[in-house]
């Protein structure tokens, strides 16, 4: 179904803007967004699910799970008992590949940075303490009482021997500087528009990536010829093995040092991919603002806001996606 698709769609969407799997369950559930199975509340499990399922992409992995007995019909996750299959272009994709491709990496990216993109909240794992740069985090005052407000401080302010100096934060105070910022923004919105063009250039061009893969990619069929060749010979004219081996072994050596540089190169292909999308995202959203901002919306801090950066009570800095930053 199609409404489903489009579900699918944004959900990756949301996912490369920043939101976590987490944060899209609560945004879809608030939305009243059906899940696939049709029920009103999403589980982090289903979008996880979702974000990692190849079919999205377009492409099948055979053989996932297997029947274990035939008889009573019981099933196994494959765990390696049985080869699986990755069948390419089985069926029409949902989400293009490369938009595939660059959740997939990511996924990979935030798991690398210690599991620390937290999805709890929108302000979790975007601001950082200006003195010790550890994220802060939210804390409930009064949560008994009509008092009741929550703050937002250095997860690492009492911790250890040096305890940070920067300040707790209230979170309505941070919602308004934000939409102080967003409007400051705005108002020069054409040279920002035009600067955010330029460095999209810089930062996500890939030609020089391009060119360099396209060179190893022939050093890897040079060597794949040289190894085939020295096997060949080895198997015709009999060479001293202790040379035949430290003459494979080399070949093979260099055969995996260019497979490791591509991989690198491709890695750092993604991220430009994904840096890409968030400057398009971001361009988007402001090209939209025509008029002063008088409410939160949330939607709007996960497109165009990278991070905020607490260094005091008057010094609270706003880095948008383009590298501009707002003092507040």
């Amino acid at each position: 179904m199609e409404s489903e698709a489009a579900t699918v769609r944004l959900i990756y969407r949301l996912f490369l803007e920043g939101k976590t799997p987490s944060g899209i369950a609560n945004h879809l559930t608030k939305n009243e967004i059906p899940t696939p199975s049709g029920k009103q509340k999403w589980q982090v499990s289903t979008v996880e699910s979702i974000l990692t399922n190849e079919k999205y992409r377009g492409d099948a992995l055979l053989q996932k799970t297997f029947t274990v007995d035939f008889l009573t019909k019981q099933k196994k996750v494959n765990e390696g008992e049985i080869p699986k299959y990755y069948v390419e272009n089985s069926h029409p994709a949902i989400v293009e590949p490369d938009v595939y491709d660059m959740v997939q990496f990511e996924m990979k990216r935030r798991k690398e940075n210690g599991g620390h993109h937290s999805g709890a909240n929108c302000f979790s794992s975007k601001i950082v303490c200006g003195e010790c740069g550890s994220f802060f985090g939210s804390k409930v005052w009064h949560s008994t009482s009509n008092y009741r407000r929550t703050i937002w401080q250095c997860n690492h302010k009492f911790k250890g021997p040096n305890n940070c100096g920067t300040p707790h934060v209230y979170e309505d105070t941070l919602k308004q500087l934000f939409l102080n910022s967003m409007n400051q923004l705005i108002s020069n919105k054409d040279e920002i528009i035009e600067n955010c063009k330029m460095i999209k250039h810089v930062l996500t061009d890939t030609t020089s990536l391009n060119v360099q893969t396209e060179d190893l990619q022939h050093e890897l069929t040079l060597v794949t010829e040289l190894i085939r060749q020295c096997v060949e010979e080895n198997s015709r004219i009999g060479l001293d093995q202790l040379e035949y081996q430290q003459r494979y072994m080399g070949l093979v050596m260099r055969y995996e040092k260019a497979k490791d540089e591509i991989k690198k190169i491709e890695d750092q292909r993604q991220a430009r991919r994904v840096k890409r999308e968030q400057l398009d995202t971001f361009l988007d959203t402001v090209l939209q603002q025509d008029s002063i901002l008088t409410e939160f919306d949330e939607t709007l801090w996960y497109a165009v806001l990278d991070k905020v950066t607490i260094y005091a009570s008057d010094n609270i800095q706003f880095t948008f996606r383009d590298g501009t930053v707002v003092k507040s």
